[in-house]
């Protein structure tokens, strides 16, 4: 009887220490896939470094469970249909300024400085093709506007 009372204790003293320990988990980083550009009529604005979010994972999760993004750095976002799209900021740890594109590749609206683990939902408000993702702060440092427009290339 003693034995299995010993053998019980370790046992539970072992599942207590596995408890305690912490899940690490490896740090998401960007990863350069594209290059993405905005023009106002002919002039380049600004041109970035672009992640694409295409799959249904990568559109579900985006952004998320990152520390940052460098202001050189996108997500483009790319769905199959026009659609009205609404993002939230769940999981997403820095603002961001959402840009909405349509099919034609013209900005359309925006959602800017979208707040950090807010979960509310920031509707296109027209139908769209594209959502870019950049840091919250630069559609306004760079002055872009509705009617500007993208290019973009896959590496």
């Amino acid at each position: 009887m003693k034995i299995v009372v010993v053998v019980l204790t370790l046992f539970l003293s072992n599942c207590k220490e596995r408890q305690t320990q912490e899940i690490k988990t490896e740090e998401i980083t960007f990863s350069k896939e594209g290059t993405l550009q905005v023009f106002r009529k002919d002039s380049l604005l600004v041109t970035l470094d672009m992640e694409f979010a295409e799959t249904d994972y990568e559109v579900q999760t985006g952004l998320m469970y990152r520390q940052s993004m460098r202001d050189n750095q996108g997500m483009l976002f790319i769905f199959p249909d026009v659609a009205m799209h609404s993002f939230y900021m769940k999981n997403t740890e820095f603002p961001l300024d959402i840009i909405f594109i349509d099919e034609n590749q013209r900005i359309a609206s925006f959602q800017k400085n979208a707040q950090p683990l807010n979960e509310a939902g920031l509707s296109s408000v027209v139908p769209v093709k594209f959502v870019l993702e950049i840091n919250a702060g630069l559609s306004d440092q760079w002055n872009l506007m509705e009617g500007d427009s993208i290019t973009y290339t896959k590496d």
